[in-house]
């Protein structure tokens, strides 16, 4: 039989697992809004390059319901060769399109005997070993050395020449302070491995320094998925690539690795003209591993593999071209994920976010993302500010009271209602949650022993995912991939037993006799199948809102509680101080940082007169081009944020938020400005009647200064009201109509 090759795909397995998996995902997302779907080409090669890797097998099933249903296109993505060994995932995978991938670190090994640096300071690529045998089949040149994990992270490095049986050399040196500390067992160096005093008196390890163990992994050969992924592109297919690896639940972007550079250029030099296209996607997520969570999948702007890159990789040059497309591949996803250093500072972020709020209402969940994003971005830069410490310092306070009064940030403006209408706000509440919970009961006790089984699995799972990972923090991203697996295989078993144990009991006694006798038992199973499911789904939204009521209940008994009612009255004080602080220094700050700041930040610019970027025939805008910001000497630095947060690098706009008062609530196209109110389709007072004469240049002049003049008018009206929630153009400045440009549209009046 011949083997099938790689890529396959059957497009009605395709569909059929993306519509069931379609169905989990809506009952375990609350909300999923995708953003500037509109940039994805509808034909042509396509490359998804997506980050950060949050859930292992969740991400690639967001991502292709939505470009399926945006972009009617269906993806073949890359997935691991131990994922493809497990037999449900791997069948459907399979036949899904998917390219299976041998990663190297899933391969490692232990090795025999210890390794240390004989000369770290002149040398850092010689390694030695004390019972090692090198000369072993499991140690390969290509292969890597893999150091222990230290915080859930290890080191590898690859290995270039085999010495001997005790002796190698690698390609780099290993990396890091951790990484020096394991190999030498000195600790006079800096957290990124430089020795302190330089090349000193003492170039070797410490003394009475062993070695330490060492895993091995072998060089893996990808020829036969670069074919693959080549032919899906040149037939003008689309690839899905997660190019950190293996999903993990860090704050940070992990190394991007060198397949997805090597796929892009690789296919463009085979053929010059298939016009390839990158797209970057930041898959935002927001408690990824909990139930009824929320996500933002973003599209950034379309990539072009650059050719003179393209040259030199053809020509031999193969790392350089190869790192310049890595960091642009960097670059693109940056801007359109929420990145910080640290989990702690993701917190400080998401904390000053809620704080600076000048209009005081609920933002659209896209501009969320939008501005944690940016302020990522300014608090990096601004850290060693001591306004920005200060505040810091006031902030995590701030959170610090919240969580001793177990209320959150948005319950705290609960301390000014008047003590009469919190007993009947909690009385109306109990009332409430307590008619929910009629709803809710039965749903619950049907589905009960999936929510239990999906919760003790992927607990279990993470825990083994985690021993395993030299990646993961606390292995979050494989819980809601493993909840989602165990409500597919556990509820059809489950609604199996009830309907069965019903049945059963409608055969003995008609359920105590409520059940009449002209229902047949098939139609009572029938019945059966249609309901419970039902209930189930009707618990759920309850149940969701029922978790909503109840969460709201604590502040509420708070105020009545004599000895905290006043320290949440007091808190709110602190709040409205601090909302004050967070905003002012934000509005100092912010002009240095963005070309495009407002100080009111939320609110458009009511003054500013916008020009839409041009459009395809097929309402796509054109590619916008962005400048990088200039250092103070005048040298353009790089566009790098290094974990998603450096301060020099841009940020290029994705889409305006101005688009969401013209369209469908977080529609992903552009949208069409909405038509005038104006019954006589007026420009500001001024008509153009259909059968106005115009004679002549003067009588061209003419309307020309009146269309100007109301254009101005029409501007100074809507700033007195303005109400936008745009966060501002890329480039920051008005781009006022020319003289050329109102004649050209008068001309197209008179033709009209």
């Amino acid at each position: 039989m011949a083997k099938k090759k790689l890529g396959y795909m059957n497009e009605y397995v395709y569909d059929a697992f993306l519509w069931m998996f379609s169905i989990l995902i809506d009952l375990f997302f609350r909300e999923v809004h995708p953003r500037s779907s509109w940039k994805v080409p509808k034909h042509g090669p396509v490359l998804f390059v997506c980050a950060p890797h949050a859930n292992q097998f969740v991400d690639p099933l967001m991502l292709m319901r939505v470009v399926r249903k945006e972009s009617e296109r269906r993806i073949h993505f890359l997935i691991a060769e131990k994922s493809m060994k497990r037999r449900f995932v791997g069948a459907m995978a399979a036949l899904a399109g998917s390219v299976p991938v041998g990663r190297a670190l899933d391969a490692t090994k232990p090795a025999p005997g210890k390794i240390y640096l004989p000369d770290p300071v002149n040398d850092p690529c010689l390694i030695r070993g004390v019972g090692t045998d090198f000369e072993s089949k499991d140690v390969q040149v290509g292969g890597l050395i893999v150091l222990p994990s230290v915080n859930n992270s290890a080191a590898s490095a690859e290995i270039q020449e085999v010495k001997g049986p005790e002796e190698l050399r690698l390609k780099r040196p290993f990396k890091g302070g951790i990484p020096m500390q394991q190999l030498t067992g000195r600790d006079d160096m800096t957290e990124d491995g430089v020795f302190i005093d330089g090349a000193g008196t003492k170039n070797g390890p410490a003394s009475g320094f062993e070695g330490i163990n060492f895993k091995v992994a072998p060089k893996l050969n990808q020829n036969e998925v670069y074919d693959a992924v080549h032919e899906v592109l040149h037939q003008g297919g689309s690839i899905g690539i997660f190019p950190e690896g293996g999903s993990h639940d860090r704050t940070e972007l992990l190394p991007l690795k060198a397949g997805v550079a090597i796929m892009a250029l690789g296919a463009v030099a085979k053929e010059p003209d298939c016009g390839l296209k990158i797209i970057p996607v930041g898959m935002n997520y927001f408690h990824a591993h909990k139930f009824r969570s929320r996500a933002v999948i973003e599209f950034g702007n379309p990539l072009d593999v650059p050719s003179e890159l393209v040259e030199k990789y053809a020509a031999g040059d193969r790392r350089d071209a190869i790192g310049q497309m890595l960091e642009m591949v960097r670059q693109a996803l940056v801007s359109v994920t929420v990145t910080s250093p640290d989990y702690d500072t993701l917190m400080l972020i998401q904390a000053v976010r809620r704080l600076y709020n000048p209009k005081g209402k609920k933002l659209p969940l896209p501009m969320v993302v939008e501005l944690n994003r940016r302020l990522v971005k300014g608090y990096t830069r601004y850290k060693d500010d001591p306004r920005i410490i200060e505040l810091k310092k006031a902030v995590l306070d701030y959170n610090k009271r919240l969580l001793a009064l177990n209320i959150r940030d948005h319950q705290v403006e609960y301390a000014k209602m008047s003590i009469p209408k919190v007993i009947f706000l909690l009385i109306f509440r109990l009332l409430k949650l307590a008619v929910l919970s009629i709803f809710v009961i039965p749903g619950f006790t049907l589905f009960a022993f999936v929510f239990f089984c999906g919760k003790v699995i992927s607990i279990k799972k993470s825990k083994e995912a985690l021993a395993a990972s030299t990646v993961k923090i606390q292995a979050r991203d494989v819980m809601a991939t493993w909840k989602l697996l165990v409500a597919l295989a556990v509820a059809p078993l489950t609604y199996a037993f009830w309907v069965a144990t019903f049945t059963y009991w409608c055969y003995r006694n008609r359920i105590q006799g409520y059940v009449p006798e002209w229902i047949s038992l098939r139609l009572f199973v029938l019945a059966q199948v249609i309901v419970f499911p039902t209930i189930t789904y009707a618990a759920l939204r309850f149940g969701e809102v029922g978790m909503d009521i109840a969460k709201s209940l604590w502040p509420l008994v708070t105020l009545l509680t004599p000895w905290k009612s006043n320290a949440l009255v007091k808190l709110r004080k602190r709040r409205a101080d601090l909302a004050a602080q967070v905003t002012e220094v934000i509005n100092t700050l912010g002009p240095e940082m963005f070309p495009d700041f407002d100080n009111a930040r939320i609110i458009s610019n009511p003054l500013r007169e916008e020009i839409s970027p041009p459009q395809t025939p097929g309402g796509r805008r054109k590619s916008e081009s962005y400048s990088f910001p200039t250092s103070p000497t005048g040298e353009q630095p790089p566009a790098s944020i290094g974990d998603g947060s450096s301060a020099v690098g841009h940020l290029p706009r994705n889409e305006s938020f101005k688009d969401l008062s013209n369209t469908d609530i977080f529609s992903t196209r552009p949208s069409t400005p909405k038509k005038s109110r104006s019954r006589n389709g007026s420009l500001g007072g001024f008509t153009l009647k259909a059968f106005s004469t115009l004679d002549g240049t003067d009588s061209l002049d003419e309307v020309s200064k009146k269309i100007r003049g109301a254009m101005r008018e029409r501007g100074r009206r809507r700033s007195s009201g303005a109400d936008g929630w745009e966060l501002g153009s890329a480039s920051g400045t008005t781009t006022p109509r020319s003289e050329e440009q109102d004649q050209e549209l008068v001309m197209t009046k008179k033709e009209k």
